[in-house]
């Protein structure tokens, strides 16, 4: 692991800062990182107001969209909400639907199966929509790049309202309205949506033309936060916000789906970290074993023992999900030994009988091994498909799109990527992928990097400093949960591996003159347990750890040097 402090602003501004707040210089520091350099923008930091969320008007195309739906209201037409089958996508779904579902009956929903059509937009959707007789389809975390897919739904009279946040790529469908804070001629001020909180900007147009406050469309957002969780978009600006009230909603008022799982868990409270690693897989599982349309069942179903029934269905697909990433993973890792593939700049797998529902997962996994960007192959039809997973600061999306000469469908971000192709041209995307990768990744992005807030000496953790990195949540990209470097700590001599397979670090430290001794896990450290015979350096977040009902500050080690 690389650790690399962040830059530190200027004395001054950071001593002007921690006498406004009253803090500690140290938190100060990472507040400025983090573009507070107010008191005004402090108290819009740890104060989030939905009255910080945007006009959704300034959206390009939300007006016709907005009036388009009024039109097939007015017009008693029937209208299909469709979304692509991961959690960003059937969460927009069941959030567009039973918002519409309080007005208006004439509303069904559709979810692409993921080995029949594959992700986004498909011929196949629209011959539904065509033979149940909808005309108009709003289609959620999908639809930017489906061009010929929207020209065939005009040809049956199905108009589309198109609510994405991936990026557009040089042509941008026909449709009615294309709802995208990244489209080129979008002024929207924020263009970090995810794909639901696009869908959240289109009920909050609909909910001001029937005279509803923000306030009335509160209970939505437990569905944007997740999205927002699990996409790994920004949390920064309206994301922090919504994500914020979300999480109240989840802990305060949850929906029947989330109650489930909050049970089925036994966890009365979620964080972010819950939302990411508890529901967000769960939601995920039901796409990728069985169907995506269980998920929006569970996200929308009103009765509650029903939302029960579902949620053990779908903690079975988790279940099996597991297994099922965990079996595909070894046999991928011994791929890349066999084929001498241990020393390239890319990891690039292949295997006709690999679950398409798990590459993504699996993609992750070997990251943890081989750390670089990695693609893993399926046989999809008379294609080949993959997921892309990227390593920090690489952008996968930039490589795919100088390889597309091989490639028949691609979409996706600069982390994580989806596509499709021959299989005559495996093996010649592969090299392409490579000589890419390698031409263009800086050598200190292949190796794991740890970042660095601030530099601090543990006598500064008091509870008021714990209380006020908690008031920091929720925590995401380019807001994440602080993490500190402290130098020269020592162990009291009681320190130990600990686990089944003693992979872990239970120590208790010690520094300088302190006669006090400070908690601390490393989880998967165990290895470097010959390390704290001597005085080391440490980086760490800080959490709480309850033991025998008593609650203390706990250290959560990332490595130690």
């Amino acid at each position: 692991m690389r650790w690399t402090l962040k830059e530190i602003p200027e004395k001054e501004k950071i001593k002007q800062l921690a006498t406004q707040l009253s803090i500690e210089k140290s938190l100060a520091e990472i507040l400025l990182q983090r573009g507070v350099s107010t008191f005004d923008e402090a108290k819009k930091y740890f104060r989030p107001s939905l009255e910080d969320l945007h006009n959704p008007f300034l959206m390009q195309d939300m007006d016709v969209a907005v009036n388009r739906i009024e039109t097939a209201i007015t017009n008693n037409e029937n209208i299909l909400i469709y979304g692509d089958y991961d959690v960003d996508g059937t969460t927009a779904v069941s959030l567009v639907s039973s918002y519409l579902k309080t007005y208006y009956q004439n509303i069904a929903t559709y979810i692409p199966d993921r080995y029949e059509e594959g992700y986004g937009v498909s011929f196949q959707g629209i011959d539904f929509a065509k033979d149940n007789d909808f005309s108009l389809i709003i289609a959620l975390d999908c639809g930017i790049k489906a061009i010929d897919k929207i020209a065939y739904a005009t040809e049956k009279n199905i108009d589309f309202i198109i609510c994405d946040h991936h990026k557009p790529g040089a042509e941008i469908p026909k449709a009615i309205a294309i709802l995208n804070p990244k489209r080129a001629d979008c002024n929207y001020p924020y263009d970090e949506l995810c794909g639901c909180g696009v869908g959240f900007k289109l009920i909050q147009a609909l909910a001001s033309k029937r005279n509803e406050t923000i306030e009335d469309l509160t209970p939505y957002l437990d569905l944007v936060a997740t999205a927002i969780g699990a996409d790994i978009v920004p949390m920064t600006g309206e994301n922090r916000v919504m994500a914020y009230f979300g999480l109240q909603v989840i802990n305060a008022t949850p929906r029947n789906g989330f109650k489930a799982i909050m049970q089925q868990q036994k966890k009365s409270e979620f964080t972010i970290t819950d939302v990411v690693f508890i529901i967000a897989p769960r939601i995920n599982a039901a796409g990728r074993m069985k169907h995506g349309n269980y998920a929006v069942e569970l996200l929308t179903e009103m009765d509650f023992d029903s939302a029960i029934e579902f949620a053990a269905a779908i903690e079975k697909n988790n279940s099996d999900r597991k297994e099922l990433d965990k079996k595909i993973t070894q046999e991928a890792l011994l791929q890349i030994e066999n084929n001498n593939e241990t020393a390239r700049f890319t990891s690039v797998v292949y295997d006709k009988n690999w679950h398409k529902g798990v590459i993504g997962i699996v993609a992750s996994r070997l990251i943890e091994t081989y750390y670089r960007p990695t693609l893993v192959f399926t046989k999809s039809g008379n294609k080949l498909a993959a997921s892309a997973r990227s390593v920090k600061g690489f952008d996968v999306y930039n490589a795919l799109e100088k390889c597309s000469e091989f490639i028949e469908q691609f979409g996706g971000h600069k982390y994580a990527a989806g596509l499709t192709l021959l299989p005559e041209n495996y093996e010649k995307f592969k090299q392409k992928f490579e000589a890419v990768v390698q031409q263009t990744i800086l050598p200190e992005q292949l190796i794991p990097e740890i970042t660095i807030d601030a530099e601090i000496e543990l006598s500064e953790i008091t509870p008021k400093f714990f209380r006020i990195i908690q008031q920091m949540a929720p925590f995401g990209p380019l807001n994440m949960k602080p993490t500190f470097k402290t130098s020269a700590v020592r162990d009291n001599g009681f320190g130990k591996q600990v686990g089944a397979d003693k992979t872990h670090l239970k120590l208790n430290l010690i520094y300088g003159s302190d006669k006090k001794t400070y908690n601390a896990i490393g989880f998967g450290l165990g290895a470097k347990f010959d390390l704290i015979h001597n005085s080391f350096d440490i980086a760490y977040t800080l959490d709480e750890n309850t033991w025998n009902g008593f609650t203390s500050i706990q250290l959560m080690l990332k490595d130690i040097n």
